[in-house]
């Protein structure tokens, strides 16, 4: 397994990470023995970074990663997350918390769900606009000083706020969406981040499943894929963007690789600070991702998945206009 150092922490993960999300909520219906028999068989292979949240369900889906664990702890790189509050009557409405109280609120909860002693990375999710970022993370350095967190991470952070936070306590990783489908942190987050020694962990790699070419038109998504909301999903979008990734797919092919790999690839080759986490719930899947870790670009390669995929080729909103309104720019 190829391996990354974790920000300026000395902590070693796999080049790819599982992002457990889909596991449990999002992405149709669930099949817990599948997605732990997936778990299990990342551990195997030498994947040792697993992702989760818990807004994911919510709850669910870190008592399953927990579950999954359960006698493997010393073998995984833990991260989650606390900051998105879902409505208990309407799990669509959520808002943001980041107050000090909360903070520990979520990670006692987490800890208790997974079942562990410490959090290895524990994000906040998203910034909270009516807390200073220095009190959110004020709050969670008591926590690596009480041994219940060892490392802290940012998710959809802006470079000052990055800059912020990493100046009350050292930012181990911060997680941002990038694939060759969302390029815009690469003007101030990526800079910001190297500029720090902090890892960019990449989420949602393969552009929500779209990137992998398994999705052919709009009716491909179950009706309860919450991807029937996103923007680049939509109509016209959805042609566009299918466009693009039918070209992708053609380069893959020419270099013996699937879609899925070559955008995973192209992510990797971005810099030794990049860690893609791929989203799955099935090990045919997580086998196919592995095998990006094998596919070297050359730089004529690069070039041509540039002319193909440049940067805001992508056609529509990567979030509803609510959603995207909880990004910190």
């Amino acid at each position: 397994m190829i391996t990354r150092i974790l920000g300026n922490t000395g902590q070693s993960i796999s080049a790819l990470g599982l992002g457990c999300m889909g596991m449990t909520d999002f992405y149709g219906q669930r099949n817990d023995e599948e997605s732990m028999a997936t778990i299990h068989a990342a551990l195997d292979a030498g994947l040792n970074f697993l992702d989760t949240a818990d807004m994911y369900g919510p709850y669910t889906n870190e008592e399953l990663v927990g579950q999954a664990i359960r006698d493997r702890r010393d073998s995984v790189v833990l991260a989650t997350k606390f900051g998105i509050v879902r409505d208990p009557n309407d799990p669509t409405k959520r808002s943001i918390n980041g107050r000090p109280e909360y903070v520990r609120q979520a990670c006692e909860g987490s800890l208790k769900r997974l079942g562990v002693d410490v959090i290895d990375l524990y994000y906040q999710h998203r910034v909270d606009p009516n807390t200073p970022i220095e009190e959110t993370v004020g709050e969670m350095s008591r926590l690596v000083d009480e041994g219940k967190i060892r490392f802290i991470g940012l998710s959809e952070a802006g470079a000052d706020t990055i800059r912020r936070a990493n100046a009350v306590h050292p930012v181990a990783a911060v997680q941002s969406e990038y694939s060759l489908w969302s390029r815009d942190i690469e003007d101030e987050v990526i800079p910001a981040v190297r500029e720090l020694g902090i890892t960019l962990v990449a989420y949602s790699p393969l552009g929500r499943g779209f990137l992998t070419g398994q999705i052919k038109r709009f009716e491909d998504l179950a009706a309860d894929d919450y991807r029937r909301h996103s923007p680049r999903f939509q109509g016209e979008n959805f042609q566009k963007n299918l466009d693009v990734v039918q070209q992708l797919e053609a380069l893959a092919t020419r270099k013996g690789a699937t879609a899925s790999q070559l955008a995973l690839a192209w992510l990797l080759a971005q810099g030794d600070e990049i860690v893609p986490i791929v989203g799955t719930k099935r090990r045919t899947y997580l086998t196919e991702n592995l095998g990006a870790l094998g596919l070297n670009l050359t730089p004529g390669d690069l070039a041509e998945i540039e002319a193909v995929s440049p940067k805001g080729a992508v056609a529509g909103n990567r979030y509803p206009e609510a959603m995207m309104r909880l990004i910190n720019a």
